[in-house]
This record gives structure tokens, sequence and C-alpha cells, in this order.
């Protein structure tokens, strides 16, 4: 019989759940944020028992773009669209803030290349970039310390053409692309995907690595990561589009949520899953409910996520009257 483990690391504790012989065990440690690799390669240690497949709930790419710990990451556009995230759709969250807030740009000025390839809405090309001129971008980007790239080229979800130009050219940097990330229209959108997908990939695939080689020097089989809308995925897969699990760790609790219900009988349902820091909440009629996008912390991503809502208290925030 087939050794399943189940891994959620939370900002305060990580939980674990073994299915072992037709009988579940359940253990938890405080997780270590400076390397949450450690906390589950030494509970797993506790355990004892190397499972055939993990299958791992992860906050690394969320806690990477909530603290700005991501990496240092250029952003190629199409010729005269470099500031498109800075601009954005000029919404305003607050209509009445006099003073609002807005985070910080995920690429610095130093790190926005512009590209002189243009497609038309259609995907036929309008203008043709210049040869190499993809390459002579990727060690531009190099040359100023970018750790990743994120290409986002107006109307590439019509023609991928220009984009892979970049792939092609080859690079040790982490390379985001928008025809892979987020091949949809509305371009603002599909930069941010990409961009947040580049900021958080080094930042993720190294977590993984380190991961993945600890469970297999343990003797553990597989390693899937649970992503935003609640699915599972391997670890190249995951390592190359981390922007899929900016959700990945409350998207599991909802899925478990309506698991356990519906063998109880119910299927609507209001899940609550409280941790140490946080508390998330989602309205079940039936299915898991998804969405097509997110909004993580002041910036849009395109991806499908499990609808759920978060607030920032949980088992161990402490209240006081003010």
């Amino acid at each position: 019989m087939s050794t399943l483990l189940g891994v959620d690391v939370g900002g305060t504790f990580t939980d674990f759940l073994l299915w072992e012989d037709g009988a579940f065990r359940i253990h938890k440690r405080p997780s270590t944020p400076d390397d949450p690799a450690r906390a589950v390669l030494e509970g797993l240690d506790e355990l004892g028992a190397p499972p055939d497949l993990v299958i791992h709930g992860s906050t690394v790419a969320t806690n990477a773009v909530l603290e700005r710990r991501g990496a240092r990451t250029a952003l190629v556009t199409t010729e005269g669209f470099r500031d498109l995230l800075t601009i954005g759709r000029q919404t305003r969250p607050a209509i009445y803030d006099l003073e609002p807030e807005t985070p910080g740009p995920l690429v610095a000025p130093d790190l926005l290349f512009e590209f002189t390839g243009r497609l038309a809405p259609d995907g036929t090309v309008e203008r043709a970039p210049a040869p190499g001129e993809a390459a002579g971008l990727l060690r531009a980007a190099e040359a100023a310390g970018a750790e990743a790239v994120a290409v986002s080229l107006l109307h590439a979800y019509a023609n991928p053409s220009l984009e892979a130009a970049f792939a092609a050219a080859g690079t040790p940097l982490f390379l985001s692309l928008s025809t892979e990330v987020s091949p949809e229209y509305r371009e603002v959108e599909r930069t941010a995907t990409t961009a947040l997908n580049a900021y958080v990939g080094p930042v993720m695939s190294r977590y993984l690595a380190r991961l993945a080689e600890g469970l297999r020097t343990r003797g553990a089989g597989g390693l899937q990561v649970v992503q935003s809308d609640g699915g599972a995925a391997e670890v190249e897969r995951a390592s190359r589009f981390p922007v899929a699990t900016l959700l990945s760790g409350p998207a599991a609790g909802v899925q478990g949520a309506l698991a356990v219900a519906r063998d109880a009988g119910f299927e609507r349902i209001i899940t609550f899953d409280m941790g140490g820091t946080s508390t998330d909440v989602a309205l079940c009629d039936g299915v898991v409910p998804t969405r097509a996008d997110v909004v993580v912390a002041g910036f849009p991503a395109r991806t499908p996520v499990v609808d759920v809502h978060t607030v920032g208290a949980g088992g161990g925030s402490v209240a006081r009257l003010d």
C-alpha cells in the first residue's frame, strides 16, 4: 500500500498528515522561515516513514511577494511600453483616499528594456526585430545584475514567435515568457503576471530543488506542489511557473475541507482555516469556488485560484484595545 504525506508550510507551524497502512498520522512542528525546507525535512525525520509521494502546500511564492524578497527582475516590453506596469490601468481601489499607498515596482527602472519587434493584433509581424536583438537584451539584463527576466510583448498571445526568440537565445537567468505564463489578451494583467512569475521564480526553484534533494536522500518518492486552483503539479512545472502557487496553502485547505464535508453528507459549506498568522474562509456550494485572477500585495496575477478570503489574524495574533 502506498504511503502518502501531505505537508502544509504555514507562517507559524508546518503540519504533516501521513497516510500509512490504512491509517492517518498527524504531526506538527514550528516553521523555519529562514529555510522552509528545513522544517519539512526535520518533520519527515521525526515521522520516520519515507513516503512514496509528498504533496506540498507552499507559501514560499506568496511570502516572497509580500515581503519583497523576490529576485532582481528585468522586464522586456515592446518599444514604447516600458512603463506599462507603472501606468497600469489607472484604477483607484480606494477612490476617496487622498493619500493612497501603492506598492513599489517589482522591476527597477534600470531593468526596463524595450524590444523593437512588434506584432499587429492579429499576430502578424508588423516590425521585425534587429538580428540578435533578443540575445543582446538578455546579456544587457544579466550585466545589469538581473537574476530573472520577464518578456511580455504586445499581442504576443496571438503569435509566440517573437518571445520564443528569447528562449532560443539561451540565458543563465530565470526566463519568464508571457506566451507561456499567461497567453491571453489584456497586456497589463499579462505583463504583471509574467513579471510576478519571474520575480518569485529563482526563490521558488531554489527552494524546491533543496526540498526535492532532501526528500530523495531520505528515500522519499515523488514531490508534487499544490497549485492555487487546488490541483497539483510536478516540481519541474512548479519551478517554471511559480505564480500558479501564490495561493497554494489556502487552496489545499479548501479542497480538504470539502472532501471531509462530503464524507459527512454535506455539499454546501463554509470553510474556516485558521493558522497562526492568518485565517482563510471560502464558500463552497457543492464545488470548490474558483476565479480567474488574484491580487497579491497590490499586484494583479491572471492565474486560476480558489476563491478564498483571507484575514490577517490567526491563532497567534494578539489583540489590544487602543
